[in-house]
């Protein structure tokens, strides 16, 4: 990471008011994403309330660069550890590749052990292989397990 940004970077919690800077952020994700309902609010405050969430970001000053989630899921196998999906990594385009992602994926990570996760998993899109050399660079192993994805029929 540059020094530029090292002292610069602060990583925390997401809270109610950082909504407008994640939706935002989210464009960077999803170019052509349906719209917002306008539940969102609500739904973003149970999110932010629900103890098996974490949404992680991370800060340039006062813009949101990055963020992460995972939901952490209670279970009854592996000495009932819960494990944990990780879903909507992204940076924001103008700060990618200087370790920030990396960064905040590894406080992810790192809270997800701390809550006894036996595995963390997420899926990639199938031909991003970049992206998919980057979570191996994280400890992800891209050939422990095959995904399977089902839709709603149209």
């Amino acid at each position: 990471m540059p020094s530029e940004l090292s002292t610069d970077l602060v990583t925390r919690d997401l809270v109610d008011d950082d909504l407008d800077s994640l939706l935002a952020l989210y464009r960077h994700l999803h170019t052509n994403d349906e719209p917002v309902p306008a539940s969102v609010g609500a739904i973003w405050e149970e999110i932010v309330r629900d103890p098996s969430q974490v949404y992680l970001g991370a800060f340039v000053g006062e813009l949101l660069v990055s963020a992460c989630n995972a939901a952490v899921i209670a279970n009854l196998t592996r000495g009932a550890r819960p494990y944990a999906v990780v879903e909507n990594v992204v940076t924001h385009a103008d700060y990618r590749r200087r370790g920030i992602g990396a960064t905040l994926m590894r406080e992810l990570l790192g809270r997800c052990w701390a809550r006894g996760c036996y595995k963390v998993m997420l899926m990639s899109g199938a031909n991003r292989r970049h992206i998919h050399d980057f979570y191996v660079s994280l400890g992800f192993d891209k050939t422990a397990k095959q995904a399977f994805i089902a839709k709603p029929p149209v």
